[in-house]
């Protein structure tokens, strides 16, 4: 990495609004850097979320929140065919489950089409249990979105930020910023590692510690809390139960407990809504996880404990103004913000990352880059193949013949493939490909993927790491590594 250069452009934050506004600062002719504190782009927000594509008929008209979702779920299909990330336009219901919540879906219907929201409707609960058979008996209406979908969010960041590279992005993985300095009208990004990246203009897209990054940078005219949501996944066993978003009422802390289905053909159900005080704390409890398998079942009551093979917790973040903050800092002049990106964040993150582009672009004077490539080449994965397909994959590499995870059929060459697009630890080969994804979570095929990891990179079976820094997996050689894996 070059340290010594000056950037046009430094992205603080390689979540899915950080890594998309960094690729879509590479149409332009700008040098540009993304600066992340993880080792991988999609670590925090964007890899424990709802996944969900939201329509838009829950945000107050003529907010940020309003018009990014909207422009957001009309750019999400070309981007996800772009990058070669799972995407379904499956659609969403919001249940009502008394006369009280039934007389609310007319006013979030008119909210809807006033934000400019397709495929908006209020149907009664025996056509809604029609096309969801296993919504709950109390259902007595819901407001059924058409224009809603499901995403791989983790990987539409971490995709996302691929492209970019490709495009001629530097990428500054583990390095966590510190403290940012102004010298004569670049700033100077010092991070953690004691590296010192200069750039004249800073993209603040450092989620739940956007507030901090700002204050660096001279700008603290708004606050970021953080708000935790904890999930349950479901096995492929549960699959069929839902075909849709279901969401419940939502409230003043969210959209409520929902059940989706997932594009890797499992249920999420989640979140739960609570305020923290430490922006780490991503600890899953009992009692939240009880909280949110009872909500759920308000809703589906076939969901049953039995079919959960994880949990996990993530955080939102919440700006004292519950909107977007966009565009110029008020105080400082070439610092853009894209802080306080909470629901529909992933959803607006394709519109955020053009405008926020295009606002660089114009202060700078750029021109076009018309080298730029918006698609990565598209990478096969067996699960999804028929047969004489695999057996095409096979005569060309032996390797699509050998599978390493058998719980989601992953073969070693797709493996491969994701550890040379840059996913060098285990969860980031999970995200990219889905070993460890499926019923065991890794419990099977984690120390093959771990030595595949080693055997590409040239590093010892104990460098190897779950998701970065301070996460080794081995302490010590054992006496399978020692053998050469064998």
């Amino acid at each position: 990495m070059d340290y010594g250069k000056i950037y046009d452009a430094a992205v603080i934050g390689a979540g899915a609004v950080g890594a998309l506004t960094a690729r879509a600062l590479t149409k332009y002719e700008l040098s540009i850097c993304l600066v992340e504190k993880h080792s991988q782009a999609g670590y925090e927000t964007s890899k424990a979320n709802s996944a969900i594509v939201h329509g838009g008929y829950d945000c107050t008209p003529g907010t940020n929140k309003a018009v990014y979702n909207v422009m957001g779920n009309a750019m999400m299909e070309r981007t996800c065919g772009e990058l070669g990330v799972e995407y379904e336009r499956c659609g969403s219901f919001v249940i009502a489950f008394n006369e009280d919540e039934k007389a609310k879906l007319p006013e979030m219907l008119e909210q809807g089409l006033t934000n400019g929201v397709e495929g908006l409707s209020i149907i009664d609960g025996d056509r809604a249990r029609e096309l969801e058979p296993n919504l709950s008996e109390d259902v007595v209406s819901a407001l059924w979105c058409e224009s809603a979908g499901i995403i791989s969010s983790y990987k539409l960041a971490r995709r996302a930020a691929l492209n970019a590279e490709q495009n001629g992005l530097a990428f500054f993985k583990n390095h966590e910023v510190i403290k940012i300095e102004n010298e004569s009208g670049a700033f100077i990004i010092v991070c953690a590692n004691g590296s010192r990246i200069r750039a004249k203009y800073i993209v603040n897209a450092a989620g739940v510690f956007a507030d901090e990054i700002s204050k660096m940078a001279g700008d603290g005219t708004f606050s970021v809390s953080a708000r935790k949501g904890e999930y349950i996944l479901y096995d492929k066993e549960f699959k069929k139960i839902v075909k849709r978003v279901i969401f419940q009422m939502p409230s003043e802390f969210g959209k409520g407990v929902l059940v989706s289905p997932t594009t890797g053909g499992t249920i999420l159900v989640g979140p739960n809504a609570d305020g923290v005080e430490v922006k780490y704390d991503v600890e899953t409890t009992a009692q939240g996880q009880d909280s949110v398998y009872e909500s759920a079942r308000r809703s589906v009551p076939g969901l049953q404990k039995r079919g959960m093979i994880t949990s996990f917790a993530g955080l939102r973040a919440i700006a004292d103004t519950n909107d977007f903050i966009l565009g110029q800092s008020p105080v400082v002049p070439n610092l853009i913000q894209a802080a306080g990106i909470q629901s529909p964040g992933l959803t607006s993150s394709p519109a955020i990352a053009e405008h926020i582009a295009g606002l660089v672009a114009e202060l700078t004077g750029a021109g076009v880059n018309h080298t730029y490539d918006p698609r990565l080449p598209e990478t096969p994965h067996i699960a999804e193949l028929p047969k004489d397909e695999i057996e095409k994959l096979i005569r060309k590499n032996l390797d699509y013949g050998h599978v390493i995870c058998r719980c989601e059929t992953v073969s070693k060459a797709e493996i491969v493939i994701a550890i040379r697009n840059g996913a060098d630890d285990v969860d980031s080969v999970k995200q990219e490909c889905r070993a460890g994804m499926g019923r065991c979570q890794g419990g099977f095929c984690m120390p093959r993927v771990l030595e595949i990891i080693a055997a590409e990179t040239g590093r010892a079976f104990t460098e190897v790491t779950k998701n970065g820094r301070g996460s080794r997996i081995l302490r010590e050689e054992t006496k399978m590594t020692a053998r050469g894996g064998e």
